[in-house]
């Protein structure tokens, strides 16, 4: 199942005022390196389903939440745990960084 799409509101009322880890990746249309991890991405929301949902934000539909955490570079991904930031990485990453990444969440 590939990871699904959300919006700044759904950001908002999922992640930031749910329960439940998230990680989220922002990440554009044009970006190459958002490319090449994608595959893994949707594997890894298969992996780990039930215990981290693996979300996707367009940075270009997002300017304002983008701005608001500061995400200058894509991808960026964030690890978060009811609510709460948990880990943050900055650019393509293999296999093994993703599992670091995910592993405060379990």
């Amino acid at each position: 199942m590939p990871a699904k799409y959300i919006t700044s509101d759904d950001f908002k009322n999922e992640v930031i005022n749910g329960s439940g880890a998230y990680l989220v990746d922002f990440t554009a249309s044009w970006c190459g390196p958002c490319k090449s991890i994608a595959p893994m991405l949707d594997s890894a929301a298969d992996e780990y389903t039930g215990r981290v949902e693996v979300v996707k934000i367009d940075i270009d539909q997002a300017r304002p939440l983008c701005a608001e955490l500061g995400i200058r570079g894509v991808p960026t991904l964030i690890l978060f745990k009811n609510g709460a930031e948990l880990g943050k990485h900055v650019g393509a990453l293999n296999k093994s960084q993703f599992d670091q990444l995910v592993s405060p969440a379990l």
